[in-house]
This record gives C-alpha cells, sequence and structure tokens, in this order.
C-alpha cells in the first residue's frame, strides 16, 4: 500500500537524538551517528518526530510501506525499555498507558475555570492590583485538529460543533469568544492536509447528536475546500441538523456570517 511515513536527510541530521526521543513508537533510532527509520510498520505516519529535529532534516514522503502495526510497535518498544532497564510508555493524566503510545493523541475535554491571576508586590513599595483577569480560552476539546479527533469522543455528544479553518484564530482576535465559546472544535487547512476532512466530519455527525454547525473559513479561496468538505458530511450524515458559514478577511473582518 502506498503511505505517508517519515523519510531523514542524512545530509543534514547532526544525530542529536532528539526525533528518537520524540518517537512513541520506536520506530527511529540512531545508526553511524544518524537517525534512522528502523521499520516503516513502527511508523504511524503522524510526523511527532518533525517539530522535535532542530536541523529540519525530517520530512513526509509517500511510498509503497506495509502498515503500521501498533502491537509490533509496541513489542518493539518493550524491547528497548527491557534493554534499558527502565520504562518510557506514554503516559495520561492519571497515570494509565496510552494505546496509541502518543500523548498527543489522547482524547481529552480541559476543565475551565475563570482565568483569574493574582500579584502581590512584595515590598509592598509599589502598587498593583492583586486580581488580575485574563482574557480567557474556550478551547474544551483535545487533541483539536479535525485529522486526529476520535469521532466516538464523549465531548462531541449534544454538542454545537465549530468546524473552522486553521487561520481564522490568528485572523480574528476575539475568535475564542466570538466562535469558540460554549462550542466543541475542531480546526484543519484544505491546502496544506492531505485528507479530505468529509469522512472524519461524517463521522462525527453521524455517531453524535450534535446539535448545529458551524464553519469559518477565510476568504482565500482555497479555504473553500473545508466549507464543501463540510457540505459533504453534513449531506452524508443523513441528518438534519442546523448549521452556518462565516468568513473572515485577512483582515480580520467578517465579511459573511
Amino acid at each position: 500500500m502506498v503511505r505517508k511515513l517519515i523519510t531523514i536527510d542524512e545530509n543534514l541530521c547532526d544525530g542529536c537524538g532528539l526525533c528518537v526521543s520524540a518517537c512513541a513508537e520506536g520506530a527511529l533510532g540512531i545508526v553511524d551517528g544518524k537517525a534512522k527509520l528502523l521499520s516503516d510498520d513502527y511508523c504511524d505516519g503522524l510526523g511527532a518526530c518533525l517539530p522535535a529535529c532542530p536541523k529540519d532534516a525530517i520530512h513526509f514522503e509517500e511510498r509503497e510501506a506495509v502498515s503500521f502495526d501498533a502491537k509490533a510497535a509496541e513489542a518493539n518498544m518493550e524491547r528497548r525499555r527491557n534493554e534499558k532497564g527502565h520504562g518510557g510508555e506514554a503516559q495520561t493524566d492519571n497515570g494509565g498507558v496510552l494505546a496509541c503510545g502518543c500523548p498527543s493523541a489522547h482524547a481529552k475535554r480541559i476543565g475551565r475555570t475563570e482565568n483569574v491571576s493574582e500579584y502581590t508586590d512584595r515590598t509592598q513599595q509599589i502598587y498593583r492590583p492583586q486580581h488580575i483577569e485574563r482574557p480567557r480560552t474556550h478551547l474544551n476539546p483535545w487533541p483539536v485538529q479535525i485529522t486526529l479527533a476520535p469521532p466516538t469522543a464523549p465531548y462531541f455528544n449534544n454538542a454545537h460543533l465549530l468546524v473552522a479553518a486553521d487561520c481564522a484564530a490568528y485572523a480574528y482576535g476575539d475568535f475564542h469568544e466570538r466562535f469558540m465559546k460554549n462550542k466543541i472544535t475542531v480546526i484543519g487547512c484544505p491546502k496544506l492536509d492531505e485528507e479530505d476532512y468529509a469522512e472524519k466530519l461524517t463521522s462525527i455527525l453521524k455517531s453524535n447528536s450534535i446539535k448545529s454547525v458551524t464553519i469559518v473559513r477565510m476568504e482565500v479561496p482555497c479555504c473553500g475546500g473545508i466549507v464543501q468538505m463540510a457540505k459533504t458530511a453534513l449531506k452524508n450524515c443523513g441528518k438534519m441538523i442546523p448549521w452556518q458559514i462565516a468568513t473572515l478577511t485577512t483582515d480580520g473582518e467578517i465579511i459573511d456570517e
């Protein structure tokens, strides 16, 4: 099968090993002073190692390869742990071991309380208010990327769903309060991501009692892809779900809602 895997430029790699530590599946190792992909079936293709590389030596490629084998990867990690004589499992918040091995893919709902910080001048020579309100985040689910969001996560049930272009939160200053408040948010970029979100969004809509869908896109033409994928999901889910679209300019204005 043809699938996405990581590839390493040996000319750029300095063998620092940071990518090896970042890979929860144990797919990477240092061989002859360079990072190597040890086995195709150990690599899940999610790329947790990419941001860890200080030399930008790791990239994605699509090629013929065997499927990711989670059991083989875990067995490999177990061997490595036994060889080193210590653990190294990816942990959940409560200390359990994640089935996927990757902490970033652990679905959870983030508890939110009023975000109030307290500052006190110890010298008492300069007046500072003791309570300063900070802007409040309204991000509730994790992971937030459409490609990583598990369709059966409990936070989707009875939720108002926000499907947003990932640039939107940077363009619109009050994005959290205006769009994300009281919604479950998933984001994506149809230009940069290879996945067609329609299938994942359809699964989310079919698996849960979604109350409404809000789509926030940028005015740029490529952002129309996220709208089309969301519309396809709404059509394919077999349910009548209220939906609306908001379009933002690159200057941070709402031009259509």
